[in-house]
């Protein structure tokens, strides 16, 4: 296995990631902007959305070192190879493709594929993930960090799927490297919803995650 992918310094100073939903990626600009305003810098834009690789070159130079941009709901090695060239700062999985870990790992970018079980969540972490995505991660709670640490005390894990403003520090406190949110941060924010309470939405979640880290790190 070639070095592991780090993780960036954006992720490492607030670990949470935004996961981006829309009906074309043209939108995604003035929702990224009221995120970042409010401490949250990583951004996940998914591939359910049209229009990705056509705008990812255009909002990474947008936001510059404003905001790291992943790409996410990668399936196959394709995919990862388009999404690296656009320039992607990370990739995300849904599903265990370790060809997709693969490719980011060649080019020492972090990765963060996603799975359930054990066998898929060592699977990615043994291909030279940066971490795993735990997904759907409210399927199973917090505890299933613990339980994992058992049998792998160094896996890194990113939980994803049904997670709530007020459920990220439990996750953070249970040994999550940091922490996916989607449609409870979001909301309505793709459907007209007011920008200033995303905003407002970002700095609690950030706060309440760092407070969590703080709390972690003093134990």
């Amino acid at each position: 296995m070639s070095t592991r992918p780090a993780l960036s310094a954006i992720l490492t100073a607030n670990p949470v990631v935004a996961v981006m939903r829309a009906q074309h990626a043209r939108e995604y600009a003035p929702v990224i902007e009221a995120l970042v305003r409010g401490g949250v810098r990583s951004i996940e834009l998914t591939l359910s959305t049209r229009g990705v690789f056509e705008e990812l070159p255009l909002l990474r130079e947008r936001f510059g070192t404003d905001a790291e941009i992943g790409v996410g709901t990668i399936t196959t090695a394709d995919q990862a190879w388009q999404a690296l060239d656009g320039g992607a700062d990370y990739l995300v999985t849904p599903a265990m493709v370790t060809a997709v870990v693969s490719a980011a790992v060649e080019r020492g970018i972090p990765v963060f594929p996603g799975g359930l079980t054990p066998t898929e969540l060592l699977a990615g972490w043994q291909a030279g993930a940066t971490a795993v995505k735990l997904f759907p991660a409210s399927a199973v709670g917090p505890g299933y960090i613990g339980q994992l640490r058992g049998p792998f005390p160094d896996m890194q894990v990113v939980p994803s799927g049904g997670i709530g403003i007020d459920d990220a520090p439990a996750w953070i406190a249970a040994g999550a490297m940091a922490v996916s949110l989607g449609g409870p941060l979001l909301r309505d924010a793709f459907s007209g919803g007011n920008l200033a309470e995303l905003t407002a939405r970002a700095e609690k979640l950030s706060r309440l995650v760092a407070g969590a880290v703080e709390a972690r790190a003093a134990k």
